[in-house]
C-alpha cells in the first residue's frame, strides 16, 4: 500500500513544474512592433446654456382688441363753459369745487369749479347733503357715483367690511362678524371692484415705467357682475376653485398697471398686454418679466414690434424675407 505522503510530494512537484513552464509557453508581444495606441475617449458634445437671440417672426401676431378699435380719430374734447358768477351776497360755506353735475344733458356736466353748484341742505334729514345745479336746474346727492349712493347701511360698516375683505377674510366669515347677509357683502365687494376699475381707467394714463412684471392670480368677481354666475355659487366657489387673475405690476413703484380675470390662455395674455399699452406713454417700451408662460411672447410682440430687413449672408441668392422683431429702446 502506497502511503499518502508520496501523493503529496507528487502533487507539489507537478505544481512546481507548471510554474516553470508557464512563462515559456505563454505568448508574449514582439518587442520590435510598435504598440497600438489606445483609442481616445470621445467626449460628449455639451450644448450651450446661453440664451439664443430671437430670430424673429415671419408674420405679425394678431391682437383682436386692437382690430376692434376704430381707426377714426378721437372726437374733439368738449368746450369748457364759462364759469357762473355768484348770485348770493355772502360767501358760500360749503365747498362744491370737488363735485360736478352728473346730468348728461347739462352743459356744465362733468366740469369742476364753475360755480354752478350750490348746497341745498339734507333732504328728509338724511346724512348726505344735496346739491343743486344752476345750469340744468337739477338736484343730486353728494354720494352720486360712489358705492355709498342709495345704501341704507352706515358708511363705517361698509368701509370695515371692505377692509376685512381686503385683508383676506372670507365673505361668509365677514358676514358673520358684522352680522350682514353674505349676498350683501358680495354685492359691496363687486361694486367696490367696479369703482376701482373706473378710477384706474381715469387716472392711469401716460405712464413711464422701466419694468413690467406679468403674473397670474385667482378670483371670481367678474362672473358675478356679468351675470354668468349666481351669488350663491360664487360664494361657494370663491374658496374652492377660483379663476385666474392676470396682473401687470411695476416692481419699482409697485404700481398695478392692469388686472383682469379669465382663463390661462393666450387670448387673455393679449388682453393684459392691450391694457398695459393703453396705460403707457406712446414712446415707453419697458422690460417685460414673466413666469415663463408661452402666451406672453406673441402678446408682447403684437404691441411692441416692427418689421426688420435681415442682412444678406451671401452675395447671390434670394433676398431674405423681413422679420417681425421686438422694438429696441
Amino acid at each position: 500500500m502506497i502511503p499518502h505522503l508520496f501523493y503529496y510530494q507528487l502533487v507539489i512537484l507537478a505544481l512546481v513544474w507548471l510554474c516553470v513552464l508557464l512563462p515559456h509557453l505563454w505568448p508574449t508581444p514582439s518587442r520590435g512592433l510598435p504598440k497600438r495606441p489606445a483609442d481616445p475617449i470621445k467626449s460628449k458634445r455639451n450644448r450651450s446654456s446661453e440664451p439664443k437671440p430671437l430670430a424673429g417672426l415671419t408674420h405679425k401676431p394678431p391682437c383682436a382688441l386692437c382690430e376692434q378699435e376704430p381707426v377714426e380719430s378721437a372726437p374733439a374734447p368738449p368746450v369748457r363753459p364759462a364759469p357762473m358768477l355768484p348770485t348770493n351776497r355772502r360767501p358760500r360755506e360749503v365747498d362744491t369745487t370737488r363735485h360736478f353735475c352728473p346730468h348728461r344733458h347739462c352743459d356744465y356736466g362733468g366740469w369742476l369749479g364753475l360755480n354752478n353748484l350750490r348746497a341745498n341742505g339734507h333732504p328728509s334729514g338724511g346724512p348726505w347733503r344735496q346739491f343743486h345745479c344752476r345750469g340744468c336746474d337739477g338736484y343730486f346727492l353728494e354720494t352720486h357715483g360712489t358705492i355709498f349712493h342709495g345704501k341704507q347701511a352706515a358708511v363705517k360698516l361698509i368701509v370695515r367690511v371692505l377692509a376685512c375683505l381686503a385683508e383676506g377674510l372670507g365673505i361668509r366669515a365677514t358676514a358673520r362678524v358684522f352680522e350682514v347677509d353674505p349676498n350683501t357683502v358680495l354685492g359691496w365687494l363687486v361694486e367696490a371692484a367696479e369703482q376701482l376699475k373706473a378710477f384706474v381707467h381715469y387716472f392711469l394714463c401716460e405712464v413711464h415705467v422701466q419694468q413690467v412684471q406679468l403674473d397670474e392670480l385667482y378670483a371670481v368677481l367678474s362672473a358675478v357682475w356679468e351675470g354668468q354666475m349666481s351669488e350663491e355659487e360664487a360664494i361657494q366657489r370663491l374658496s374652492r376653485s377660483p379663476q385666474w387673475v392676470w396682473t401687470a405690476l411695476d416692481p419699482q413703484s409697485k404700481l398695478l398697471l392692469a388686472i383682469t380675470i379669465g382663463p390661462r390662455t393666450q387670448a387673455m395674455a393679449q388682453q393684459v398686454l392691450h391694457q398695459v399699452v393703453r396705460c403707457l406713454a406712446p414712446a415707453c417700451v419697458p422690460l417685460f418679466l414673466s413666469d415663463g408662460f408661452k402666451g406672453y411672447l406673441p402678446a408682447i410682440l403684437a404691441h411692441f414690434g416692427s418689421w426688420v430687413q435681415p442682412e444678406r449672408r451671401q452675395a447671390t441668392g434670394p433676398v431674405p424675407k423681413p422679420r417681425w422683431m421686438p422694438c429696441t429702446i
